[in-house]
């Protein structure tokens, strides 16, 4: 992979997933924006980048505002002139308590707003700048297919983006933008996320019950990106990939 003077915009970039796929572009030489609501993790993996002899410039933005996905697209043009590769990667969970018996809808309305509306918004405004050849990579989840219990806010969001993809790779079809969405499995975010802090200690048996042999982790995610947003993966535009170690096609019986 060659991705020197790609301009890619990376949402979500400051920890655990978003972190791996800035830094993973960075160090191959792309322009990396670094895009994220919290203002100290984005400037971290800014500095990470640049400390590894990359170039990033960071950009504070809720992609559920819709002025903050228009002002992150402008600003990658001022910066950079264009943008080649956008990863919609900004989500957030709040698993129980936009939940079935959650109260209110309040916090359902965030997630969807977060996860399914920012990808959305995110591609819209970045769309205008970016030319043929260009592509985009929406993250979406296993969740998207299987579900833990009280996880119906995230879960609907995450179909949603697995939808929303292959709407948009039809879209802009014309204009040759491909357009796919990965969606991750189990990743052990240990490691990369604020100010080096670790995650849950992992047992073997976490490991594994995958079949893979083992839980993911985030280079995994940079990986298939790098992979989907590559010209090897030219012909493949509107498709999902499931990056889970095997969990979803494993039959389960207690």
């Amino acid at each position: 992979m060659n991705f020197g003077k790609k301009v890619v915009i990376v949402t979500g970039a400051g920890e655990r997933i978003g972190r791996a796929v800035a830094e993973k572009y960075g160090e191959d030489g792309a322009f990396v924006i670094v895009a994220d609501i919290d203002s100290e993790a984005g400037k971290e993996t800014r500095d990470c980048i640049i400390k590894n002899n990359g170039n990033a410039v960071f950009v504070k933005t809720d992609v559920a505002k819709e002025e903050d996905c228009k002002n992150l697209a402008e600003e990658a043009v001022k910066k950079y002139g264009r943008i080649d590769i956008l990863i919609n990667n900004a989500g957030i969970a709040n698993a129980k308590k936009a939940g079935i018996f959650g109260e209110g809808m309040e916090e359902f309305d965030r997630v969807i707003s977060v996860n399914l509306r920012g990808t959305f918004m995110c591609s819209k405004y970045c769309i205008p700048f970016m030319k043929a050849g260009s592509s985009i990579v929406n993250i979406s989840s296993t969740r998207a297919f299987m579900s833990e219990p009280e996880t119906e806010a995230y879960s609907a969001s995450k179909g949603g983006i697995t939808a929303l993809t292959h709407s948009m790779a039809v879209s802009l079809s014309e204009k040759n933008i491909r357009v796919n969405s990965i969606s991750p499995g189990w990743i052990d975010v240990s490691g990369w996320k604020k100010g080096g802090q670790k995650g849950d200690i992992l047992s073997e048996a976490d490991h594994k019950q995958h079949p893979a042999g083992r839980v993911g982790k985030p280079e995994d995610i940079a990986a298939a990106c790098f992979y989907l947003t590559g010209q090897e993966a030219g012909f493949i535009t509107g498709t999902n990939l499931n990056v889970d170690g095997g969990m979803t096609v494993k039959m389960i019986y207690v």
